[in-house]
């Protein structure tokens, strides 16, 4: 399974061109070969920039200014296949006491019954190993308006839903739009060492 190396910024000022060429850059100090997602989130006011990376490299690489991030699962969507422009997060602490329980319900319910719904192209569930928020649970989607479909709100209200979302903390949601998706053009970046 492939994990992530994060960089979180607040979006550079100037062009789209000049956020992603400070990707291709983050992507060449990483001594293994990347796939890179870039994402601005839909206000302007962030970006995520993701290398996706063979896990074992992962486990030894820490660029400077990223996060690790660990795979825990992964599901392909209703939509798989079709061009995921629309790039969901929500990332989240949970209280000790209730890790447990979390990890079951999103294992067990909530990712694969989001997986489902039309318009979701893929999920994935992964943990940072660098600090909080702890858990990010990230959904590649055709539109936001997936977000606003029945089966989604089934899900996200669910009686396990309601039971556990009041144990979250430290709770960041940001819909972002994917600006490069080297997955989607089959480039991956060369390396020069």
């Amino acid at each position: 399974m492939r994990a992530a190396l994060l960089l979180r910024r607040s979006r550079p000022s100037g062009s789209e061109e000049r956020l992603l060429a400070e990707a291709r850059t983050f992507a060449r100090s990483v001594p293994v070969p990347v796939r890179l997602q870039v994402c601005v989130s839909l206000d302007g006011a962030a970006a995520y920039v993701y290398g996706w990376i063979n896990f074992q490299a992962l486990s030894a690489q820490r660029a400077q200014g990223t996060r690790r991030l660990a795979p825990l699962a992964e599901w392909r969507g209703a939509s798989a296949g079709q061009e995921a422009p629309y790039h969901y997060v929500v990332a989240t602490d949970i209280e000790a006491s209730w890790e447990a329980e979390f990890n079951r319900w999103y294992e067990a319910e909530h990712m694969p019954g989001l997986a489902a719904v039309p318009g979701t192209v893929y999920c994935a569930r992964l943990r940072s190993l660098d600090g909080g928020p702890q858990y990010h649970n990230c959904y590649d989607l055709t539109s936001p308006q997936a977000l606003e479909r029945d089966e989604w709100l089934t899900v996200r209200n669910s009686f396990w839903s309601s039971r556990v979302r009041p144990h979250f903390m430290n709770t960041r949601r940001a819909m972002f739009r994917t600006v490069l998706d080297e997955r989607r053009s089959g480039a991956f970046m060369e390396h020069v060492f």
